[in-house]
Formats: C-alpha cells, structure tokens, sequence
C-alpha cells in the first residue's frame, strides 16, 4: 500500500517560502573599472563575513549531445585571466569542457544576499601551476586523485576504497600529480553581480566583454 504524503509535510509549503532581501544595493557607483577586481571586492566580503564555503560555485557544463550538466566545485584562485578550478580531466566535465570548452559558474553568498553568474571559455592551466596546487594539497587527497576513476560506474563502496588502499601503498608520501588531473581557467565574458533588492527588484549589473574592454549594462530582475 502507498502511503499519501501528509499535507502538513514542509515540503508541501514550499511555494510559500520567500524572503525580502533588504541588506545592500548596488550601483554602477559601486562597482570596479573591471568585473575581476570586483569579483575580488565581494569573495572578500564573503570570506570575512565567515560565510560556509564561499568559493563553493555551481559549474556547468554542456557535452556532445547539447545536455547541460551542474555540480558544485571549489574556486582555487582568481587572476588577471579569470576563475580557476581543478579535476579530474577525463570526469563528465573534463570531457564536455574538451567538447564545448565553454562554461558558466554562480557563486551563491545567501547570507550577503549576492550572487555572481559568470560565462566564459575555458582554457587548461599549464602543468607547473597545477602540480603546484597538486603538491599543496593534503596527502590522502593526492591520492585520491589517483584511486578515483571520476564520474565512472564503480562496483561498490568497497572496490574504491580497495583503489585507495592499492594507490597508497605504492606511492606512499609522494605520489605524483596524474596526468589525468589538473586545472582550468575560465576566462569571462559575461560576468552579473546581483544584489537582493526588496520586492524582488533586485540589482543586476552586467559586465560584457567588448572590443578588449569591458561594458556595463543594468538588467531587469
């Protein structure tokens, strides 16, 4: 027998949820002469305000067969070029970012009540900067790195940790950076800062890449 959800499950209520935002607003007074520098600006505010993972930002992608697909991964740095991340290059998004080598990012700071869309191409990070952040990186995590077969069909909980087991008993404290692991950069050209704004007539302020330069337009919420 199938048991009917009760109608009083806070799933059920969830059109009723919504809040005013009503913290800040932006102007193009507000902004930097360049979308990074006011990338920097707002990660800053983020990373001060001790927010939970703020360089989390939801990645998509797009495959061959013109699905998209998203998951959340963590910004590792960000320069004069753009936003840069790193995996596992024979993953899902390894393989649709070698296919389109477009992208987009959101970064989401609920509690400033902020996000930042970016879209961009993507390019690979040379091998020196990523096994530079390789060899920064925790021991188990290296290898990981090696154990995992990214995004792959695998047998059970207990065949990947058998990987694990293989991959640090023969590379003990050392193990190398995978060829098959590294980073990108996606370099913007589109990024929007938006600010909640009360009655849902948010800010949205868009930096467009033209002519070597950069435009900034207002868009409707």
């Amino acid at each position: 027998m199938i048991e009917r959800m009760s109608t009083s499950s806070p799933a059920n209520g969830i059109a009723d949820l919504r809040k005013d935002y009503k913290l800040a607003s932006l102007g193009k007074r507000d902004l930097a002469a360049d979308p990074l520098t006011q990338f920097k600006r707002w990660l800053d505010e983020a990373i001060k305000a001790e927010l939970p993972e703020p360089t989390a930002m939801n990645l998509a992608t797009v495959g061959a067969n013109a699905r998209p697909s998203a998951r959340i991964v963590l910004l590792k740095g960000v320069d004069e070029r753009g936003f840069v991340f790193y995996t596992n290059y024979e993953s899902r998004k390894g393989r649709e970012l070698a296919e389109s080598q477009w992208a987009a990012l959101t970064f989401h700071w609920v509690e400033l009540e902020r996000q930042v869309r970016i879209e961009g191409h993507v390019e690979k990070v040379d091998a020196a900067m990523s096994d530079e952040y390789f060899n920064s990186r925790p021991l188990l995590s290296r290898i990981g790195a090696h154990a995992s077969p990214q995004s792959e069909k695998i047998e059970s909980r207990e065949a990947l940790e058998k990987r694990f087991a293989e991959a640090q008993a023969q590379f003990g404290e050392t193990p190398p950076r995978p060829a098959h692991w590294g980073g990108y950069v996606i370099v913007p050209e589109m990024v929007e800062f938006w600010q909640g704004r009360r009655s849902r007539l948010h800010d949205r302020l868009m930096f467009q890449r033209q002519f070597g330069g950069w435009h900034i337009e207002r868009l409707a919420p």
